[in-house]
C-alpha cells in the first residue's frame, strides 16, 4: 500500500515500514541483480582457463543458466544470494517470516528466468516471481547473514 491509501508497501503482508524485515528498497534489488549477475558472468569464464572456448551465444545461455542456478541454490541453501548478501536483504516467505520451501523457490526461479515477471509489481512492490513463491525481498538483520523474521 502507498502512504496515500493509509499504509506503508509490505504492511498487508505483515511487514514493519523500516527497519529489518521490512520490504528492501529497489535500489538494493537492482544492486543485488547486477552483481549476481557479474558474478555469473565471471563464473561462465571459468572454462576459458581451462583451454575450453564458448562462442558468444553459448556464452550468453551459461551465464543465464549459472545466473539461474545460483539463484535456485543460494536461495535454498542460505535465503539469498551473493548480491542480496551484499545489500543487506534476502528472500523470505509471506505471510511468517523464514526461508522458503524448495518448491516455491523453484517456481520463482524459473519465472525470474522468463524476466517480464520483475516488471509486473503490487502495491507491495514484489514482482510476480515474489508472489508466485508467497515470498518477499526483506531487509537483513545486520548482524545476521539471513533475512530477519518478520
Amino acid at each position: 500500500m502507498r502512504a496515500d491509501q493509509g499504509g506503508t508497501p509490505g504492511e498487508r503482508l505483515g511487514l514493519p515500514a523500516t527497519g529489518p524485515g521490512s520490504l528492501a528498497t529497489f535500489g538494493a534489488r537492482l544492486g543485488a541483480y547486477v552483481v549476481d549477475g557479474v558474478l555469473a558472468n565471471l563464473l561462465a569464464g571459468v572454462p576459458a582457463l581451462f583451454g575450453v572456448a564458448i562462442g558468444g551465444s553459448g556464452r550468453g545461455l551459461l551465464v543465464y543458466g549459472i545466473f539461474l542456478l545460483e539463484e535456485l541454490v543460494l536461495l535454498s541453501l542460505v535465503g539469498q544470494t551473493v548480491g542480496m548478501r551484499l545489500f543487506g536483504f534476502g528472500v523470505a516467505r509471506v505471510p511468517g517470516g523464514g526461508r522458503q520451501r524448495f518448491s516455491l523457490i523453484l517456481v520463482r526461479t524459473v519465472l525470474l528466468g522468463l524476466l517480464l515477471p520483475v516488471f509486473f509489481v503490487d502495491r507491495d512492490l514484489r514482482g510476480l516471481h515474489d508472489r508466485a513463491a508467497r515470498a518477499a525481498p526483506v531487509r537483513a538483520d545486520r548482524g545476521k547473514a539471513r533475512p530477519a523474521q518478520p
